[in-house]
């Protein structure tokens, strides 16, 4: 089903005195033929404003394009159960992050070797891969960053499976840095937060280690505050790697507790709420990221 977003100026007053006005404002709306003033009341809903006296729209337009969450419009509610997988596959050679080794694939035993050591008609491959942690798309446990922090095999299962979804669509943000204010609209609480920034298309090639978007020191110390328990982003990092080896959003996120999951993909196939996210590595003890098969569930 098509989903549509209205974009306008806007002046509003308030009842008790001020005002606040905006310009090519966008906001989410349930259907094409919303009337102006349905569209009033929303864009009052949206922004939780009390004592309004009036409100004035100018320039209205209604385009076709995904929601971005706006409150005061619920998610569309998939009419069946369906899974989206956001994992890049893993394959040798697979370049994840400029720099670091790709993966190797080689034969333990072949089927032709098995063959002598099975009964008839039976047959199996048995294969080695050597590769860093850091490949494909993978989740970081505090280990990661800090050597008293929980490593793979310590993690809770509850804070990597089945987690609400609160998914951010950025692929149309100014700028490289993702700030609080961006985030500030939405209850995370308990939530996995993931940044939709469309970085993802450029995975595999030189593109991808250059100019990426990355998650802010202040918006990473928000969503602590927030309650979030896990943040992904379809970027080459979470934090800036063009900042002289800085990396405050990982120290903040994993030194709070939260999971870290990077180099995600196909996040546009999501909704900004209603889905359910799933990322869980292997049990490894003395490790601190993995691979993981992450997916979100609609339904």
């Amino acid at each position: 089903m098509p989903e549509y977003r209205a974009q306008f100026d806007f002046e509003i007053r308030f009842a008790n005195g001020g005002g606040l006005t905006g310009e090519a404002f966008r906001l989410d709306v349930p259907s094409a033929d919303i009337t102006e003033r349905d569209l009033e009341l929303l864009l009052v809903a949206h922004l939780g404003l009390t004592l309004v006296g009036t409100v004035s729209l100018a320039g209205l337009r209604i385009v076709e394009e995904p929601h971005r969450g706006s409150r005061g419009v619920d998610a569309a509610s998939p009419s069946a159960r369906r899974v989206v997988d956001l994992s890049h596959p893993i394959r040798a050679g697979l370049v994840t992050y400029p720099g670091l080794p790709a993966p190797t694939i080689t034969p333990h035993l072949t089927r032709a070797d098995s063959r002598g050591k099975y009964a008839p008609g039976t047959e199996f491959a048995m294969d080695i891969i050597t590769m860093i942690g850091n490949t494909g798309t993978y989740l970081d446990s505090p280990f990661h960053r800090y050597a008293d922090g929980p490593d793979l095999a310590g993690l809770d299962l509850a804070t990597m499976v089945g987690l609400r979804a609160e998914v951010f669509h950025l692929t149309d943000a100014e700028g490289r840095g993702i700030r609080p204010d961006t985030l500030a609209d939405r209850d995370v609480r308990g939530a996995a937060v993931l940044l939709h920034t469309g970085w993802d298309r450029h995975f595999g090639a030189p593109e991808y280690g250059v100019g990426a978007p990355f998650l802010t020191g202040e918006a990473a110390q928000w969503l602590i505050d927030a309650g979030a328990v896990l943040v992904g982003i379809d970027s080459v990092n979470i934090d800036d790697t063009e900042s002289g080896g800085e990396r405050p959003a990982h120290s903040l996120l994993l030194g709070a507790g939260i999971h870290v999951v990077e180099h995600l993909t196909n996040l546009g196939d999501l909704p900004p709420r209603g889905a359910r996210f799933t990322a869980a590595p292997p049990a490894v003890e003395g490790f601190g990221t993995f691979p993981v098969r992450a997916f979100a569930e609609l339904g």
